[in-house]
């Protein structure tokens, strides 16, 4: 397997720029994941990869070399695609075989490496199998297998269980990453979704606009978003924003919001003018003895929790609570929140104010 490094990677279409200067790095055995919505160009990031498309500026390097210019033939990746591109006309094990046989291999060889990873994927049984019978799921694993027969540098995924329904969806994540752990093999995994890549990824680059946002461990980008638009990507609900003008002193911990002081973590740098305060919703609590109050808009009940949407003077908010908490819509309540938690954002440019909380995490 090998390290992936992406160096100040650009593409163009025209007129139109898909990724912009773009940087990271995808250590040797991690499970990667480019997220962002649709249009980000994550997948252009992914396919120049794998070779599918050449950028206009910058270095791709797998396992120490360059090869932002080589085709995809050159490469030494396996590339598994959403609608699964199998062959209709051979069965499983015939498309399992066939990247070792038109690399060379002897037939005898390449039916055992066949048989042992078709063992890995749990489907033996299936090798006779015509591929146009088979389920989505059992399509994706073929897929899959035809992947891993080759032995690859590394994986490139675009979205691979996207074509499934939702409950078969979250099982074969997990198989995948479980699958991952086995082979510990380099693995760049597309996805729109931020609750897979959250659950499945050792490392996230989120992406808007041809930008990469952020770059880092799932947890770190949860809890310390550098942009607003991470933080509102990223969560289930996602991070509540209140609205105010004023000013943050570097080395001061807190800010006034409706005339009430509220605690924040250590500020490392100043700000002022439209500042953003933003909180998780599992990070706010009712308190009487809060000045800083809200209306109840809305209730949504969860079982064991409930998300409460609460009108303030800055906007509104969400607060995730237990179910055993009585509230009613209309009940004017104190909000209190986790202070060690709180990211303050500058409202015209998006990004996040250096504070105790984030510094060193972007």
């Amino acid at each position: 397997m090998a390290q992936i490094r992406i160096e100040n990677v650009r593409k163009e279409f025209g007129d139109f720029t898909a990724v912009q200067s773009s940087s990271f790095t995808v250590e040797d055995g991690e499970f990667f994941m480019l997220l962002g919505p649709s249009g980000c160009g994550k997948t252009t990031t992914l396919r120049m990869m794998a070779g599918l498309e050449l950028p206009t500026s910058g270095e791709i390097y797998i396992g120490g070399e360059e090869v932002g210019m080589k085709p995809a033939s050159q490469r030494d990746i396996a590339f598994v695609f959403q609608m699964f591109a199998l062959y209709p006309h051979m069965n499983v094990g015939k498309n399992m075989l066939y990247p070792l046989l038109s690399q060379g291999m002897s037939k005898s060889d390449a039916q055992k490496r066949v048989r042992e990873v078709a063992k890995i994927l749990g489907i033996e049984a299936m090798l006779n199998k015509s591929v146009s019978g088979l389920s989505g799921g059992d399509r994706q694993r073929v897929a899959l297998g035809r992947a891993i027969v080759r032995e690859p540098k590394a994986f490139l995924m675009d979205e691979p269980l996207g074509a499934l329904d939702a409950e078969f969806r979250e099982h074969m994540s997990e198989e995948l990453r479980a699958l991952h752990d086995r082979m510990g093999a380099t693995t760049v995994y597309v996805t729109h979704d931020q609750l897979e890549a959250m659950q499945m990824g050792d490392k996230i680059v989120v992406m808007n606009h041809g930008v990469v946002e952020q770059f880092g461990k799932p947890q770190d980008i949860y809890d310390k978003p550098a942009t607003m638009f991470v933080a509102d990507f990223i969560g289930s609900p996602p991070m509540s924003f209140l609205y105010f003008e004023g000013a943050v002193l570097a080395n001061t911990n807190t800010v006034v919001l409706s005339g009430e002081t509220i605690a924040v973590p250590v500020q490392r740098e100043s700000a002022q003018g439209k500042l953003v305060f933003g909180v998780r919703p599992e990070h706010v609590t009712l308190s009487d003895q809060s000045k800083f109050k809200g209306e109840i808009l809305a209730t949504e009940y969860l079982g064991t929790s409930q998300i409460l949407t609460i009108k303030t003077l800055n906007g509104e908010l969400k607060a995730r609570i237990s179910s055993a908490q009585r509230v009613d819509v209309g009940d004017r309540v104190g909000l209190s929140f986790n202070e060690k938690t709180i990211t303050l954002f500058n409202a015209a440019s998006g990004a996040a104010i250096r504070s105790d909380l984030n510094e060193g995490s972007v």
